[in-house]
C-alpha cells in the first residue's frame, strides 16, 4: 500500500518491528545565512499565500531552505522533489523531496543511495506525516541495501521542523522542534543532517 496509507508512527513501527524512541541527536552545526535569502524568505511570508495547500508549503518555504543548505552540498547531492520511490507493494508513492547521492551520469539520474526523506503536511498533521516518513525511510533502507547506514526524516508543516533518523531497526525522533522564528537553528539543524549524509557517503556507508 501507499506511504500515505500509514497514518502514524505506532502502525508502521508494529507492522515493520521498528523501536521507537525520542532523543536529542541533532548536533547544530553552524549554517550562514545570506541575507539575499533572509529577505526572500520575509517577502514571501509577509505577501505571500504560504499554507493554503501541502504543495503551497513545499514551494514557499520547505524547498527554499532545504535549497540554500544543499548548495554547499551539492557536488556529491542532489534533491529529487515529487519523485517515484517504490520499494514493493507495501513501501511506494512519492515522496515530497528526497536527498540522493549524484549519479556520475549526471543530474537526470535517480541514483542510491537515497539518505533524506522530507514530508510536507499542512496545519499540524505530524502523526500522519511521520507515519508516511517512516514507511518511505524504511523502503529506502532496504533499496539501500547498506545496513549500517543512517537514514534521516524531516516532516515541516513549514512553520515547524520535526526530525527523525533510522539506524537499522531503531528510528528516533528528535525531541526539540525547530521552527522558522529561530532560522539560525534551523538552519544549524538541517545543515547537520546534510553534514552526516556527507559523511557517510564519504565512508562508504
Amino acid at each position: 500500500m501507499p506511504y500515505s496509507s500509514y497514518k502514524n508512527i505506532g502502525t508502521v513501527a508494529k507492522e515493520f518491528q521498528i523501536k521507537y524512541i525520542r532523543d536529542d541527536f541533532i548536533v547544530e552545526t553552524e549554517f550562514n545565512i545570506s541575507e539575499i535569502f533572509r529577505q526572500e524568505l520575509e517577502l514571501v511570508l509577509n505577501e505571500g499565500v504560504v499554507d493554503n495547500s501541502e504543495s503551497a508549503i513545499c514551494e514557499n518555504i520547505i524547498y527554499p531552505i532545504l535549497k540554500e543548505v544543499w548548495k554547499l552540498y551539492r557536488t556529491n547531492f542532489v534533491i529529487w522533489s515529487h519523485q517515484a520511490l517504490n520499494y514493493d507493494e507495501k513501501l511506494c508513492g512519492i515522496p515530497d523531496y528526497v536527498l540522493a547521492k549524484r549519479s556520475p551520469l549526471g543530474s537526470v539520474v535517480f541514483d542510491k543511495p537515497y539518505f533524506v526523506l522530507v514530508e510536507a503536511k499542512k496545519e499540524s498533521d505530524f502523526s500522519e506525516g511521520w507515519g508516511q516518513c517512516l514507511a518511505e525511510m524504511i523502503a529506502v533502507q532496504r533499496l539501500n541495501q547498506i545496513p549500517e547506514q543512517t537514514i534521516f526524516g524531516i516532516v515541516s508543516n513549514g512553520l515547524i521542523w520535526q526530525l527523525g533518523k533510522l539506524n537499522i531497526d531503531i528510528f528516533t525522533q528528535n525531541k526539540l522542534f525547530y521552527t522558522i522564528q529561530e532560522l539560525e537553528k534551523l538552519f544549524a539543524a538541517i545543515n547537520y543532517v546534510f553534514q552526516q549524509c556527507e559523511l557517510q557517503l564519504e565512508n562508504g556507508e
